[in-house]
C-alpha cells in the first residue's frame, strides 16, 4: 500500500537558493500571507463565510450598483420625472423577484456554479457555454465599472481640475484589490468591512432623512404621478408612455447586477450552505431594494438636476444637507456629504471584489468542463484561484484603458451580459419546474415567480440591445461571441487529446498481470531506485515504466512511484472531497505497485498533497532521495506532433517543470516522451 511522506531531515542544510529568490519569497509572504495547508480540516472552515461576511463580499456589487443604476434609469426619463415613482416601485419589486428566483438556484446547486451550472445542467452544454462566457465577461466588467464609478464618486467632491488623476487613482485601486484577493477571500472582506458598513449607515440615514424632510409631499405623490402619466398618455399616446417607462426601466438594469453572485459562489459559504446562501440573498435583496428605490424617490422629491462633474447622488445628497448648520467654522452638511461620497466611492471599489470572487469561480467550473485551460481550476498556497484573479485584474485594466472609465458605456456592456445570464438561468429553472411538475410539490407558484423574473430580465435584455446596440451593445455581443468561439476551440482540443489518451490507456493498462508464484522481493532501502512521477493509473505511467526498463535493463532493483494529489477548486468544497482525493491517489499508487509485484519487481509508493503539484513533487522527491540515494527519476510527458500556442497554453507540462527544479539541484530526471497526434 502507498506509504506516507517521509519525515524531513533534521540535519538538512539551510536554504541555499539565491538571495534574490529568498527575498522575493519573503516579500510575497508579507503581501499575500503565509501558505495554508489544504489538507488540514480547520482550513476549509477558516476560508468559508458566514451570511454577514458573504453579504459584504458578494453583496457589495449589488448594493454599490445603487450609485449608478438608479441614476441611469432616472436620466432616461428626461423631463417626464413623474414616472419615477412607478420606476422606484418596479425596481424594488424586480430586485426581490430575481433574488427569490436565485434562491431556487442555491437549493438545486448547493456546491456553487450559479448561472453556468443551471444552464449547463438544465438547458444543455451549449447553453452553459453561452452563460459561462457571458458571466466571465460580466465579472470583468463588474470590476471595471466598479473601479470607474468609484473614481467618479471620489472626484465628485474634488476640484474639477483634479479629474486628470482619475486613471491613476483607478489603477491604484485595481492593484490594491488584486493584492487583497490574492491574500484570500476572508482577508479581503475583513479589510473592506468598515467601508461597507459606513456606506450602509450613511446612505440609510440620508434616504430616511431626505424622505422625511418632504413627508408633507409624499401623500400627494401618487396622485400627481398618476395624473402626470395620464396627461402624457393623452398628449403622446399610451404606447409612448409604455416605451419610455420600459426604456428607463431597462437603462436601470445595472441596479440588479450582482444578485447572482451568491449562487455562483455557494461553495465559499459556511455550512449549512443553502441556509447561509438564502440569508445572504435576503440581506442583499433588502438592502438593495431599499437603497435603489429610496434614491430614485429622493431624485423625485428633491427635483434633482444633473451637474457637470458630479454624480446625481452627489447632487441629491448635497441638496439634502445644504441647509445644515455650521459649527466652529465647519459646515456639518459638507462634512457628512464628503464622508458619504467617500464611503460610496469606497464601496464601489469594494464591489470589484465580487468580480474577483465570482469570475475565478466561474472560470474554475468551466475549466473542470474543459471549456478553458485547466490551470484556471488550480489554487495558490493561499487557496485562491490565482490565475483567475490575475486574469480578471488584467482584463479589467485593459477595459478601463479602452473605455477611458466611461461609466455610461460600461453600464451598457455590463447589463447586456448579466441579463443574458439572468435570462438563461431563469429559463432553465422554468424548464426544470415544468419537467418536474408531477414530482415537486408547490411547483406552480415557483414556476410563476420564475416566469415573471424571466419576462422582466429578458425584456431588459431586449431593450438594452435595441436601444444601445450602436452605442456599445455590439461590442458586448462581439466580445462574448469571441470568447465563446475560443472556448469551443479549447474544448475541441481537450476532447481530441482525451480520445487519443483513452485509446493508449486501453492498450497499456490492459497488459496481462500474472499472479506471482512466489513472494515479490522487498524494497531495499539505501540502494538506488527508479523513481516515477505518476498521476492516475494511466497509459502514460505504464509507458514510462516500460521504457525505463528498456533503456536501463537490469540497472534498478527498486521501483518507487510518487503521486501528488492536487488540491484545486473541485476539492475545496468540503472535507469529504479531500478524503475522496486521498482515496483516489492511494488507489492509483496501489495499482502501480501491484503491477510491479506481479512481475516480480520490488516496488513502493509515496504520496503528497498540495495546491502546487510541482512544489509538492519536488519536496516529495527530496524525501525519497534520502531513503534511496543515487536514484534516477523518471516522468512521462505528452509531446505533440505540431507544437503551437494552444498546446503550450492548455498543457502545463508539469514533468518539464519538475525536471527544471531537479536540474537546479544537480539531480537527474529523465523525461519519457509520449507522442500525441491531435489530427
Amino acid at each position: 500500500m502507498p506509504e506516507s511522506p517521509l519525515p524531513p531531515n533534521p540535519f538538512e542544510s539551510a536554504d541555499k537558493r539565491p538571495l534574490l529568490l529568498r527575498w522575493r519569497d519573503r516579500l510575497f509572504k508579507v503581501l499575500f500571507g503565509p501558505a495554508r495547508d489544504p489538507m488540514a480540516p480547520e482550513t476549509h472552515r477558516h476560508i468559508t463565510l458566514i451570511a454577514f461576511f458573504a453579504w459584504v463580499g458578494l453583496g457589495a456589487d449589488g448594493l454599490s450598483s445603487s450609485a449608478y443604476g438608479p441614476e441611469q434609469a432616472f436620466m432616461a426619463l428626461g423631463e417626464h420625472t413623474h414616472l419615477a415613482l412607478f420606476l422606484a416601485v418596479a425596481t424594488a419589486m424586480t430586485v426581490f423577484v430575481i433574488a427569490v428566483s436565485y434562491n431556487q438556484v442555491i437549493e438545486l446547486f448547493p456546491t456553487g456554479g450559479g448561472g453556468y451550472k443551471v444552464a449547463t445542467r438544465l438547458l444543455g452544454r451549449r447553453a452553459g457555454l453561452i452563460s459561462g462566457s457571458a458571466l466571465v465577461v460580466d465579472y470583468v466588467l463588474t470590476i471595471a465599472i466598479s473601479i470607474a464609478a468609484g473614481a467618479d464618486a471620489l472626484f465628485s467632491f474634488l476640484p474639477l481640475s483634479w479629474s486628470v488623476l482619475k486613471p491613476e487613482a483607478a489603477g491604484l485601486a485595481l492593484l490594491t484589490m488584486v493584492i487583497l484577493n490574492l491574500r484570500g477571500v476572508k482577508e479581503s472582506i475583513k479589510f473592506l468591512l468598515p467601508i461597507f458598513i459606513g456606506f450602509v449607515l450613511t446612505h440609510a440615514f440620508l434616504i430616511i432623512y431626505g424622505i422625511t424632510r418632504h413627508a408633507q409631499d409624499i401623500g400627494g405623490l401618487l396622485p400627481e404621478s398618476i395624473a402626470g402619466a395620464q396627461l402624457l398618455s393623452r398628449e403622446m399616446g399610451i404606447v409612448f408612455v409604455i416605451a419610455l417607462f420600459v426604456r428607463a426601466y431597462g437603462m436601470g438594469g445595472g441596479t440588479y447586477t450582482g444578485i447572482e453572485a451568491v449562487s455562483n459562489s455557494v461553495n465559499l459559504l459556511k455550512e449549512p450552505r443553502v441556509t447561509t446562501g438564502k440569508w445572504t440573498m435576503f440581506y442583499m435583496a433588502l438592502s438593495l431594494s431599499f437603497t435603489a428605490g429610496g434614491i430614485i424617490l429622493l431624485y423625485l422629491l428633491w427635483r434633482v438636476q444633473p451637474v457637470e462633474g458630479q454624480t446625481l447622488n452627489a447632487v441629491a445628497f448635497g441638496a439634502i444637507l445644504a441647509d445644515w448648520p455650521t459649527w466652529s467654522g465647519w459646515h456639518l452638511g459638507e462634512i457628512l456629504l464628503v464622508t458619504t461620497l467617500v464611503f460610496e466611492a469606497g464601496l464601489l471599489f469594494v464591489a470589484a471584489n465580487t468580480g474577483f470572487l465570482g469570475g475565478p469561480a466561474t472560470l474554475s467550473n468551466m475549466a473542470v468542463d474543459h471549456w478553458v485551460p485547466h490551470r484556471f481550476a488550480q489554487l495558490s498556497d493561499r487557496l485562491v484561484t490565482k490565475n483567475g484573479i490575475l486574469l480578471m485584474g488584467g482584463a479589467a485594466y485593459a477595459v478601463l484603458l479602452w473605455s477611458g472609465g466611461r461609466v455610461d458605456l460600461l453600464v451598457v456592456l455590463y447589463s447586456i451580459n448579466v441579463f443574458l445570464t439572468f435570462s438563461l438561468t431563469l429559463l432553465g429553472l422554468c424548464v426544470y419546474w415544468w419537467k418536474n411538475r408531477d414530482t415537486q410539490t408547490g411547483w406552480l407558484p415557483r414556476l410563476g415567480l420564475t416566469l415573471w423574473g424571466l419576462v422582466a430580465t429578458s425584456g431588459i435584455l431586449v431593450v438594452m440591445l435595441v436601444e444601445k446596440f450602436h452605442e456599445g451593445g455590439w461590442i458586448a455581443a462581439l466580445v462574448t461571441g469571441s470568447l465563446i468561439g475560443l472556448c469551443v476551440l479549447v474544448y475541441s482540443h481537450y476532447r481530441t487529446v482525451g480520445k487519443r489518451l483513452t485509446a493508449l490507456d486501453d492498450i497499456l493498462t490492459r497488459i496481462p498481470v500474472v499472479i506471482p508464484t512466489r513472494q515479490p522481493p522487498p524494497v531495499r532501502e539505501g540502494e538506488p531506485a527508479a523513481v516515477f512521477f505518476v498521476s492516475s493509473y494511466r497509459g502514460v505511467g505504464i509507458h514510462t515504466l516500460l521504457n525505463s526498463q528498456r533503456l536501463f535493463p537490469g540497472r534498478f532493483h527498486n521501483f518507487v512511484f510518487l503521486s501528488v494529489g492536487e488540491v484545486d477548486t473541485t476539492r475545496m468544497k468540503g472535507d469529504q472531497t479531500l478524503v475522496d482525493l486521498k482515496h483516489q491517489v492511494d488507489e492509483s499508487l496501489h495499482k502501480y505497485v501491484e503491477f510491479c509485484r506481479a512481475h516480480n519487481m520490488a516496488a513502493a509508493g509515496y504520496s503528497a498533497y498540495g495546491t502546487d503539484p510541482v512544489e509538492a513533487a519536488v519536496k516529495l522527491a527530496d524525501d525519497v532521495l534520502q531513503r534511496f540515494p543515487g536514484s534516477v527519476f523518471f516522468a512521462g510527458t505528452l509531446v505533440f506532433r505540431e507544437e503551437n500556442w494552444m498546446t503550450r497554453l492548455l498543457h502545463n507540462h508539469t514533468a518539464l517543470a519538475i525536471q527544471r527544479q531537479r536540474h537546479i539541484k544537480g539531480m537527474p530526471l529523465v523525461i519519457m516522451p509520449m507522442q500525441v497526434d491531435t489530427h
